[in-house]
């Protein structure tokens, strides 16, 4: 539902994500709320594993297929320079060590939004930017605050119906043993498979 610009900040001199609703679900209500949660979820974040945000806001734009202005929300995030996982994992197996390196560091960005009360929702290698430092979990566009009081709860988008739906009932207690870290995950990593994790 989202585009993403690589841009310049011209007063702190830096390079920037800037990620807009698509014009084709612009006018959706969904779109919107999708974007409000993403910004919720990611100011509420610390860590060195999570694409951090920052600034969220409205800018009226015009559009070739309107000649009116209209408003176009937008967030502003870290330029993550590097590649998704799912494009690495495309061109083969990863080495053992680089495995564990990111897993473990996917594992802790997990750990972090789930101390936070905060569901991601959407784990798959296309949310992954493996950077030089390191992996950065990205798109917290499904994400749900369910409380402190129901962590442990991770989910990959082919788990549950949760992800289509947001039911926030059907987000398992078991979700994060199988959202990140079961073998066949890791082993796929190592093989350059797309198994679930891939998918």
């Amino acid at each position: 539902m989202g585009e993403v610009y690589r841009a310049r900040d011209t007063r702190l001199d830096r390079t920037v994500a800037i990620k807009i609703v698509s014009a084709t679900f612009g006018d959706r209500p969904e779109a919107r709320q999708r974007f409000e949660r993403e910004a919720r979820a990611v100011s509420a974040l610390s860590h060195p594993h999570v694409c951090p945000l920052f600034d969220v806001g409205e800018a009226t734009l015009r559009s070739p297929r309107s000649p009116a202005p209209s408003p176009v929300a937008f967030l502003v995030m870290e330029f993550c320079d590097g590649e998704t996982l799912g494009s690495r994992l495309a061109r083969g197996s990863l080495p053992i060590d680089q495995v564990l390196r990111y897993a473990i560091e996917i594992a802790s960005a997990l750990d972090a939004a789930d101390r936070q009360g905060i569901v991601h929702r959407d784990l798959k290698p296309g949310n992954v930017m493996l950077t030089k430092a390191g992996a950065k979990l990205l798109d917290f566009g499904l994400a749900k605050a369910v409380g402190p009081a129901k962590a442990g709860r991770y989910v990959r988008p082919d788990d549950h119906a949760s992800e289509r739906s947001g039911d926030e009932a059907s987000v398992h207690d078991d979700a994060s043993v199988r959202s990140v870290g079961p073998q066949p995950d890791l082993a796929d990593l190592c093989a350059g498979a797309v198994g679930p994790l891939s998918r």
